[in-house]
């Protein structure tokens, strides 16, 4: 027999009793005045299980309705057991509750598509293949979608809802942003695939990740000041980034009728026709400069006036165009350490043979090459010398008004499209791609765009909050928080909550003010 006791007055028991018909009733007793009183008949049945599953029943019954404490041991098994059989669900909530809110604030939640979705939080969390991300959202979500469904989801997505997607995040920034946007950030980086095989798009290129051999697409990418992503586009894999840069602009330009931008973009980018084509369209601009590739009087006038450590010049190129110099001491020693260790690598390549004739060209250290008489690879040290005077000095092109502070303050500001290029491709990893359709190629960057958007915005709002924490941090902690659902033999609805195990957990809820239940 098993006692609880309820508080002051009362005290109930669970009562087994055999029954004339062989079976075993099983009854919550209150014992009143020396009396035994039935409160209720829980059931009864001849099996030894049936009759421990009704024991269990009674003793929830006792602690639902008086809130007893237990007097006696009981069966550790069935306890366990009971909390076994109520146990309905354990699921990853986290990653929903924090990125699924900064989904919602952005405004995303206006696509409704649920899939939409899971791909985007997805590829915060959990960034793999479409595959593999079948396996994620069925293991974490019990969730059940075909790879298939992903792909003919990504046609739609394509075709109706990439124009809003990008609208949606636009609106955003330029909230954030005070309703004004006036400085643009325009660079490109390369996607390699996992294939050999080219085709229209999918080309072999120069590639920036080291993979020559592969086919792979040029990406450009337009952010706002501290990073925030505005538009992008893709093009074949061989195409020169320098013709890449306006066809982006003017489309961002057109589509949100803007009139005066400013475009700062990397050396890379520069050419004659990028800088005649700017001035011809209207546009202010701030490029890197190649100063040693000036016009020689202008290279005169650069090393005579050369500033001071921490210091910088500007001087008149021509009637359009300034031309801005600044010194550091920190990057003459950079710049001096790369130059030595390039022309080590090619004093190794020399004494193995591994030059030729075709190695002598102007790309990177290759420019100290030289053919001798005898058809012999050598250094030009004379060359190499010369190019000392420029280590630490960086030029900047400008038509824009803007002191030589404010441009050189808003060149730097590059770091945060170098840091969204990084981040994609390491953190939601963007690559490789395993698409070769490429409408779904679109969709996928389309995806990793509205991830990145995601997590620039947590970025954002764990800064205001003065939180510790960064980005990828709080998202490990919310992929620890789940939630746990039960249902009692007391009626068939079913409870949930949070499982909640560490102070950080609660510390991250409680930081966005994540009511949950």
């Amino acid at each position: 027999m098993i006692w609880v006791t309820r508080p002051y007055f009362r005290v109930m028991f669970v009562r087994k009793k055999k029954n004339k018909s062989g079976t075993v009733s099983v009854q919550v007793i209150e014992k009143r005045d020396g009396k035994s009183v039935l409160i209720k008949t829980i059931g009864s049945s001849t099996e030894d299980d049936q009759i421990n599953k009704l024991i269990i029943e009674a003793k929830e019954y006792i602690a639902q309705f008086g809130g007893q404490q237990i007097l006696q041991f009981e069966d550790e098994q069935l306890v366990v057991d009971s909390h076994f059989k109520a146990l309905q669900s354990f699921r990853l909530i986290g990653p929903e509750l924090l990125l699924g809110k900064i989904f919602d604030e952005i405004g995303f939640n206006q696509i409704t598509d649920e899939l939409f979705r899971h791909l985007v939080l997805t590829r915060l969390v959990y960034p793999v293949s479409k595959l593999k991300t079948t396996d994620y959202l069925y293991k974490y979500k019990s969730k059940i979608v075909d790879v298939e469904r992903i792909y003919r989801y990504l046609d739609k997505l394509h075709s109706k809802q990439k124009e809003l997607i990008q609208q949606i995040s636009y609106a955003h920034t330029i909230g954030i942003l005070g309703g004004k946007l006036s400085v643009v950030f325009y660079d490109v980086t390369t996607l390699y695939f996992e294939s050999e095989q080219s085709d229209e798009l999918r080309k072999t290129g120069f590639s920036k990740e080291g993979k020559h051999q592969h086919p792979q697409i040029v990406l450009g990418l337009l952010v706002s000041v501290r990073g925030y992503p505005l538009a992008y586009e893709i093009f074949e894999g061989n195409k020169f980034e320098g013709h890449t840069m306006l066809p982006v602009i003017d489309g961002f330009k057109a589509r949100y009728k803007l009139n005066d931008l400013v475009v700062v973009a990397d050396a890379g980018l520069l050419s004659n026709d990028n800088i005649e084509e700017l001035q011809a369209k209207n546009y202010q601009y701030i490029i890197g400069a190649r100063i040693k590739n000036e016009a020689r009087q202008l290279q005169q006038q650069i090393l005579k006036h050369k500033p001071g450590n921490g210091e910088s010049i500007c001087l008149q190129k021509d009637e359009h165009t300034r031309l801005i110099i600044s010194y550091a001491q920190a990057r003459a020693v950079k710049d001096a350490t790369n130059r030595k260790r390039g022309m080590e690598k090619l004093e190794r390549q020399i004494a193995s043979g591994k030059l030729t004739k075709a190695n002598i060209n102007n790309r990177g250290y290759n420019k100290y090459l030289l053919l001798e008489d005898d058809m012999k690879i050598s250094i030009n040290k004379q060359k190499y010398e010369a190019d000392a005077q420029w280590d630490g000095l960086k030029g900047y092109l400008t038509n824009t008004p803007l002191n030589k502070e404010e441009v050189m303050e808003n060149y730097n500001e590059l770091w945060q499209i170098e840091k969204a290029f990084r981040i994609s491709k390491t953190d939601l990893r963007m690559r490789p791609i395993y698409h070769r359709v490429r409408r779904r190629i679109e969709s996928h960057i389309c995806i990793a765009f509205c991830a990145y958007k995601v997590y620039k915005e947590l970025e954002r709002q764990l800064g205001i909050k003065k939180a510790a924490w960064s980005v990828e941090k709080a998202i490990d902690i919310c992929k620890t928080i789940y939630s746990v659902s039960i249902k009692t033999h007391l009626s068939e609805t079913i409870h949930t909550r949070l499982y909640i195990e560490k102070p950080e957990q609660k510390l991250l809820l409680d930081l966005f003010k994540i009511n949950f239940g």
